[in-house]
Parts: C-alpha cells; structure tokens; sequence
C-alpha cells in the first residue's frame, strides 16, 4: 500500500505575522469572506483592513454563532455563495477554524487559517469536526485538501487565556504515542495510506518539543513576553501536532473523546484537556511502567493539566462515567482499535477508571 503524506502549501509563524495576510492572500483571488466569532472580529478588525489595505483584495466579515454544526456551516456556506467568496478566511479558535472548511468542502475556493489560540491541532489539517446543537461530536467531514495557507501570530497567541495554551500542550502530547500505536498495528492514517516514516520523526519531535520548552514557554505567555521556548511551543501544537496526527494516525487518546463528550460534566471541557487525560489512559492500557505515567502527571501538574476525571469535570460518579465512557468510545470512534494487542470495551471502562484512581493522589 502507498504511504501518502499531506500538509497545508505554506505555513507562516511570528509576532505580527497578521501584517503579511493581505500580501500573502492577493495570491489565491480577490474576495475574501472572514468568518469569526464577533469578539475575535471587533479585536482583530482594525489589524485585518490594515493588512489589506494595498493589496487588492476585498474584505467582507461573516459571524461565526460558537458552535460548528451542520446548520451552522450551511449558513455560512450560504453567505460565502452570495459575496461570490474566492478565498474563506477562518480566524479564531479550533469551532471558528472547523466551520471555515466546512464551507470551503465541495467548493473550489482557497483556505485560509488564523488561529488566534493555539488550543488544539485544527489549523494544519483538512479535518472539520461537526458538533450537535447540544454540543456532542457528531461527525467529521474532510476537506479535498489542507488550507491553501496557515498564519500564526504569535503576538495575538500570547494575549490569550492560558487555559487554551495549555489545552494546546495536551493535545499535542499524544501524537508520539498515537503515531506508534497507528504504525504498530497498520492502520491508516487520514489520507487513507500507510503512515510515511517522517510521521513518527514529526510526532517524536513534537512531544519532545513539548516536555523541553512548555514551562518556560508558560512563563513567556504569563509575563506576555514571547521568546524562543514560546515560538518552539506554539509550532509544536499547531504544526507539528498537525502533521503528526493527520500523517501519523490517531489512537485511544483521541478515541476517548467520543466517550468524553457524552458525559454532560466533562463534554465542556476543551479537546486538549480529554486529550491529555486520553493519553494517560493509553499509557494505561499500554501497560506502560508506573514510574513514566507518574513521571507524566507531575509534568501535568507543572502546567495544569487534568489528571483525574475530576479535574475534567466530572461531579458524579468515576465508575458510571467510565462504563459510559467506554460504551460511546468503543462504539462511535473510528480508530479505537489502533492499539498492539487488542482491545474492547470492558477493557477501556477498566483503563478509564484505574488511571482516575491511580492518579487521583
């Protein structure tokens, strides 16, 4: 089977990087269409026209409703159409990002990702992960392609909460141990190949790029100060953490979300922080020696990640949430079973709630 390896045709990184965006855009049209939330476009407004001004390309704005549902992208589809849009421009956070491509999907337009949080690894991929009105995960659609351009501004990243930062940092984490799982027992990758050896190179990189720069990286953000752990930090989350997953394949970590956003306590805590909790539990079911997941979670602790479904949310019982968690998990996620000796649902419900116990002391 080929081994196919995907990413976005250019990707730009740096304090005020926003500048370049209308030179850079110039190339895919001349009618851009910005969907974003309306904090993030009253913010960023007077930056965007700024960055605009001389090159030729016309602006319009188009408000993102919080939620990235199918009516919610059919919508903004429908207002792409009626501005006869040639390039959609996705500013804001993973919901923002995700809507973005759903309306790029079957359209022959150009992509265009600012993420103004470095929360998750949305910005890189063709992925667009579709919610509920209730806010459960529903589906993922797929982009033909990546986004024709990704432009990260590391002086806006730095003015956001640190929470998403953190979340960003969790979600990034699993990629080493995912890409292993995914090449361990041959399952595809998101292009529908096997996995390219630069995958794992890319998913290795990415969480050691994580465990050396993170803390200082929190201390640049904390003091709104960027320096070189952050820049390192922030590629590592939104490109590295990218390319890992889609080119490398997705595991349990991941899987665990699908269960993670059907308990009502833990489904509004961010994708990173389930991630982050999902890793510990495949580190579980890996059999991974107790030194190295303890070693983990005190790392966590220096950053403020969840270690315990607790920490995610939950107010109710640990045991019923994990039957639940599992159920959903074996059901609904499509690459559950990318782990070295198998797995089933008693034996996820088991993971779930031992690494909540081991790791709640």
């Amino acid at each position: 089977m080929l081994r196919t390896f995907g990413s976005p045709h250019r990707y730009v990184q740096g304090p005020g990087a926003i500048g370049e965006l209308g030179s850079l855009t110039a190339a895919y049209g001349a009618r851009a269409l910005v969907i974003a939330d309306r904090v993030v476009s009253d913010l960023l407004r007077a930056q965007l026209l700024s960055a605009f001004n001389e090159s030729g390309v016309s602006l319009q704005f188009a408000e993102f409703g919080g939620e990235c549902t199918g009516a919610e992208i059919d919508r903004l589809r429908s207002m792409s159409v009626a501005s006869d849009a040639e390039i959609i421009i996705g500013l804001g956070g993973g919901k923002a990002i995700d809507t973005a491509k759903g309306v790029c999907i079957g359209r022959r337009v150009s992509l265009v990702i600012v993420p103004t949080i470095a929360s998750n690894d949305s910005p890189t991929s063709r992925l667009a992960v579709v919610y509920t009105d209730t806010h459960q995960l529903h589906e993922v659609r797929r982009l033909a392609a990546n986004p024709d351009l990704v432009l990260v501004d590391t002086s806006i990243l730095i003015q956001a909460p640190e929470r998403f930062f953190v979340s960003g940092i969790g979600d990034a984490l699993s990629k080493k141990f995912e890409a292993a799982q995914c090449a361990a027992t041959g399952n595809l990758n998101f292009y529908g190949a096997r996995p390219p050896f630069i995958a794992q190179t890319i998913a290795d990189t990415c969480y050691d790029t994580i465990r050396t720069s993170a803390e200082s990286a929190l201390e640049a953000l904390r003091a709104k100060d960027i320096n070189e752990a952050f820049e390192r930090t922030v590629e590592a989350t939104i490109l590295l953490s990218g390319l890992a997953f889609e080119n490398g394949g997705l595991s349990m970590s991941h899987s665990l979300t699908r269960g993670f956003s059907m308990v009502p306590d833990i489904s509004s805590s961010l994708h990173g922080e389930q991630v982050a909790f999902g890793l510990l539990v495949q580190l579980m079911i890996e059999k991974r020696p107790r030194d190295f997941i303890v070693e983990l979670r005190d790392f966590y602790r220096r950053v403020g990640l969840p270690i315990t479904l607790t920490d995610l949310g939950l107010k109710g019982d640990p045991a019923t949430a994990a039957a639940v968690i599992a159920h959903h998990t074996w059901a609904r996620a499509p690459y559950v079973k990318a782990i070295s000796g198998g797995i089933d649902e008693a034996q996820i419900e088991t993971a779930v709630l031992a690494t909540h116990k081991l790791l709640d002391r």
